[in-house]
């Protein structure tokens, strides 16, 4: 039988081995921290963007649309109503769709959706609003009753007009540039692909050495 100084130096070892094969493992503990939870904790305001020129014209254009709508809201009486209907309609869909474009770039919310092409769906948005703001002011121009109010929803109407064209302008040409980079990466990347699998394909054989 072993006795106790026998045990005590058996422990030992059997504690230093264990050690050793511990810190020669692989299976190491890790202190990376853990990745951040993607949910809506991480917001934070784009001041960049908010700064920049799209970001201040989103901001114009919702302002703009919100002053037509409220203008056109505190009409009480109109004959015909049409053109009145329609520019409610023009000015409230414009507000709706303008600001959550404006609060998804803003938050940076739209790099979380990267399926959706942000930019054509910006140029889409601002394109449509110049149309449809010029064919609203220009009809309720036509058919109003030259009162305040709807003098003054016409006059905001083709000031958010004019913005949402210079808009549409700088939309189109931020697309061009995405859409040329786009295309000028997936290239370098095929080239890249054909100049390795061309490399595998006439790779010499291994020659044996001589004796």
């Amino acid at each position: 039988m072993r006795n106790g100084e026998d045990l005590e130096g058996f422990d030992g070892e059997a504690s230093s081995a264990s050690m050793i094969s511990a810190a020669s493992s692989p299976y190491q503990p890790t202190t990376e921290p853990v990745s951040q939870r993607r949910g809506l904790g991480g917001l934070r305001c784009d001041l960049d963007y908010l700064r920049g020129t799209l970001g201040r014209m989103k901001v114009a254009e919702v302002v703009l649309a919100l002053t037509a709508f409220i203008c056109i809201e505190t009409i009480m009486e109109c004959s015909p109503c049409e053109g009145l209907y329609f520019f409610e309609f023009v000015s409230c869909s414009a507000l709706v769709v303008t600001g959550a474009l404006l609060l998804l770039f803003s938050l940076n919310l739209h790099t979380r959706i990267p399926q959706i092409n942000w930019n054509l769906t910006d140029l889409v948005n601002t394109g449509l609003s110049t149309f449809f703001f010029f064919i609203a002011s220009v009809v309720l121009a036509a058919l109003n009753h030259k009162t305040g109010a709807e003098i003054a929803a016409v006059v905001f109407g083709f000031l958010a007009m004019a913005v949402y064209a210079v808009n549409t302008y700088l939309a189109v040409q931020k697309w061009r540039v995405n859409s040329r980079q786009q295309s000028s990466r997936q290239t370098s990347d095929y080239i890249r692909a054909r100049t390795e699998s061309r490399e595998v394909v006439h790779r010499p054989e291994i020659q044996r050495l001589d004796a």
